[in-house]
């Protein structure tokens, strides 16, 4: 994964726009806004309303993608339609979790490449980037206690989201970028939580076919990411080397990640 830093080319007379999308807090605190405000105004549309709201995620993604590098718009690429096709399986065909009207919004893909580049950056704070460790040891402690809490004291035995977190422990003691998969976890945890809070998706008590209790949301659901991830390590570079045209990019030429 790409953790470089960021320089306003143009300094204080950088647009707006521009300034968001460099500075990673304020690309953080920008995603942050938009998801509160879209999933509060999803929670009250029609299907289309909903449609709007997808335009809308839709440009938002379009516009990170001006100021990505070509491996993050790569990478972010792969991991929208990576998780696309896990949504498909997950929701409309398993089951295991359902969106509001039944539907899988549109507003979903372009969501995935938003909470993607949300943990990127996060890792890429100033603080965390001087620092990953304490990033990695919280989302150990969180996504550890937040596991406890499901299987021992919260309203919905978790056993499924245990065993997610299980796995997302692991890479983040082991994995190639534990950085960037702690910075995503927090991200998916806040998603996961507001989102099932305000009514969006509501995930099944069990998991279908299975019979595994699940927690609405599970402490684990971040662990699909580092798949994702996973993916995006494995594919991105191989876009770049044979239609690096389409990234803003020529070359193969591909930064090793920076896991911390």
């Amino acid at each position: 994964m790409s953790t470089a830093g960021f320089a306003l080319e143009d300094g204080p007379r950088a647009g707006l726009v521009e300034r968001v999308n460099r500075d990673p807090v304020l690309f953080c605190l920008a995603t942050l806004t938009i998801t509160v405000l879209g999933l509060a105004l999803d929670r009250y549309s029609d299907l289309g309303f909903q449609l709007v709201l997808s335009v809308c995620t839709w440009g938002f993604l379009a516009i990170a993608f001006v100021y990505l590098t070509p491996i993050e718009r790569a990478q972010t690429s792969v991991v929208v339609v990576v998780a696309t096709c896990a949504e498909i399986i997950g929701s409309v065909i398993w089951g295991v979790y359902e969106y509001r009207l039944g539907n899988l919004p549109l507003f979903v893909p372009p969501g995935h490449g938003l909470v993607y580049l949300t943990g990127l950056r996060l890792s890429q704070t100033p603080f965390f980037r001087a620092r990953p460790q304490v990033l990695v040891r919280a989302a150990i402690i969180a996504v550890g206690g937040w596991a406890l809490l499901g299987l021992t004291l919260l309203g919905r035995t978790d056993v499924a989201g245990a065993v997610g977190a299980a796995v997302l422990i692991v890479f983040l003691l082991r994995g190639r970028a534990p950085a960037v998969y702690a910075g995503v976890f927090f991200a998916v945890a806040f998603l996961e939580i507001y989102g099932t809070w305000v009514g969006t998706w509501t995930w099944a008590e069990e998991i279908p076919g299975i019979g595994v209790a699940d927690g609405n949301p599970p402490s684990g659901a971040a662990s699909g990411y580092v798949f994702f991830d996973i993916a995006a390590l494995a594919i991105a570079p191989r876009l770049l080397a044979h239609a690096g045209w389409l990234f803003g990019s020529g070359r193969p030429t591909v930064p090793e990640p920076r896991g911390g």
